[in-house]
């Protein structure tokens, strides 16, 4: 089904993105939920096939968007996907179980072949702000083996502007588990997670990388009543998966770069043009200049 929702992508590359989203949400919201699910397991990897900022790569987005909403919703939340806004977060839910609460959530998708990754790609001081003073909780979703393996300043800003940082897969992991929010049963400690663990006199933000996600797993390990060992071997088979992923995607950029050893030498060098942007590096100095002397 994943597989799927990249080829709707794919067929709404030309039309108008506002019709092209709807039709997406459309697809998105009626896949049956045990299709669903495995979508969820496989959204926070961009294919390698969608070009970066490229229409598709647009399209995919909001797609994750979308995704994460009806993940809200299965959890037993009210939520949608926002329209495209700029200064505003992705998706915005509220409790219906009587806990009175609301959230915003922000969808973070990345290849596998992105390496550097900072601060600004997760911006959680942004999401931060977009709560604004109408909703308590901040929630990031992003791939959990994509987080910073080594210190970064989104922990502690974390922890100190109380943002939940979820991953995709704690996301499905409390869908398979059938996880849903109740009059019996609140969500709201994991979207609170941040500022429990930044009362916690025992861990430094220093040390805020080798405590944030574990802490993560362990309450996510409790909410679905599993022990943590339990919870890691889960872990593990997700991990396994994201391997199987990572061997398609090299042997997309194999046949990729099988097609560019047959070019033609005159198409290598329109597609270095292409690359290197070069046209539009002349066209943008050209309109400088037809400013100056205007």
């Amino acid at each position: 089904m994943f597989d799927k929702l990249i080829e709707k992508i794919f067929e709404l590359e030309n039309e108008e993105f506002k019709i092209a989203t709807d039709r997406i949400k459309e697809f998105i919201d009626n896949i049956p939920e045990v299709e669903f699910k495995n979508i969820v397991k496989e959204v926070g990897t961009i294919p390698e096939s969608i070009e970066h900022d490229s229409t598709e790569e647009k399209l995919y987005s909001k797609a994750s968007d979308i995704v994460l909403a009806r993940c809200f919703r299965m959890l037993g939340l009210a939520a949608k996907a926002l329209d495209e806004r700029g200064d505003s977060a992705d998706i915005i839910a509220r409790s219906i179980s009587g806990y009175n609460y609301s959230l915003v959530a922000d969808a973070k998708c990345f290849r596998l072949s992105r390496t550097a990754k900072n601060q600004k790609d997760f911006k959680v001081s942004n999401l931060s702000d977009w709560r604004g003073a109408e909703n308590e909780y901040a929630v990031l979703v992003a791939p959990y083996f994509q987080y910073p393996q080594i210190t970064s300043q989104i922990y502690s800003k974390a922890l100190d502007n109380n943002v939940c940082l979820l991953s995709w897969e704690h996301i499905s992991i409390l869908l398979e588990k059938n996880i849903k929010e109740t009059s019996t049963i609140s969500l709201e400690s994991l979207w609170n997670a941040s500022q429990m663990i930044a009362r916690d006199k025992t861990l430094s933000y220093a040390n805020a990388k080798s405590c944030f996600l574990p802490k993560m797993d362990s309450y996510v390990a409790k909410k679905i009543g599993i022990t943590i060992e339990e919870y890691e071997e889960i872990l593990k088979t997700y991990k396994n998966a994201l391997v199987d992923r990572g061997m398609i995607e090299i042997i997309f950029w194999n046949n990729y770069i099988g097609e560019i050893r047959n070019y033609s030498r005159e198409r290598a060098i329109e597609e270095l043009i292409k690359a290197k942007k070069l046209q539009e590096k002349v066209n943008a100095i050209k309109s400088y200049i037809n400013r100056l002397s205007k």
